[in-house]
């Protein structure tokens, strides 16, 4: 889930910026510190929007630098649980697929990508479905479900698992095909009830 955060913090104005407009180098300076950042919290920062530098700041003896207030924005990716999402696929391997959602990669285990056994192809890079035949490869675009995160901890590395295998989740063109499986057997029950009721008239 993609938010937008408001932020306050304090901020070092660098004795070399001074003279340059003040918002600019707050800008720079909340860039810096917050972008790219993996924070329990927060979720992934993306970037740092509507940055205000207060004009009045401190200064501490000993330190050449400003410190001013600062208030702004952060576009951030929080990844829920439970939250339906799609993605494209960037990397196939044989334990599974890499999904893209948002600014990060997420794993489709091979155990949770379909109700079939799954062989891989490595040649090709896909994963195929030996009963459906259906195949899952780089660049497909698929809807998945959010099972497990774990965001980063000082210096880890955040971790996102993902499933298909639920009802109306997978490649986005195996979902149309159910979908019209679906569609088929009302449709005939509907044309049925209809010539039924011609019969009986």
């Amino acid at each position: 889930m993609f938010k937008l955060i408001e932020m306050e913090d304090t901020i070092r104005i660098p004795p070399n910026t001074f003279g340059k407009p003040l918002d600019a180098v707050g800008y720079q300076q909340v860039k810096a510190k917050y972008e790219g950042v993996v924070d329990e919290n927060l979720g992934y920062v993306i970037a740092a929007i509507n940055v205000k530098v207060s004009p009045i700041g401190k200064i501490i003896p000993g330190d050449g630098a400003a410190y001013h207030k600062v208030t702004f924005s952060l576009l951030t990716f929080y990844p829920v649980l439970q939250e339906v999402i799609e993605g494209e696929v960037v990397e196939i391997a044989d334990f599974g697929a890499f999904v893209r959602i948002g600014p990060v990669d997420a794993l489709l285990h091979v155990s949770q990508l379909m109700d079939d056994f799954i062989s891989y192809d490595e040649k090709q890079g896909v994963l195929i479905g030996k009963e459906t035949n259906r195949k899952l490869t780089t660049g497909d675009h698929v809807r998945v479900r959010i099972t497990a995160v774990s965001l980063a901890r000082a210096g880890g590395s955040a971790k996102i698992g993902v499933t298909a295998r639920q009802p109306f989740l997978g490649k986005l063109e195996w979902i149309e095909e159910d979908l019209k499986k679906l569609k088929e057997p009302a449709a005939t029950k509907k044309k049925e009830k209809e010539e039924k009721k011609v019969d009986e008239k």
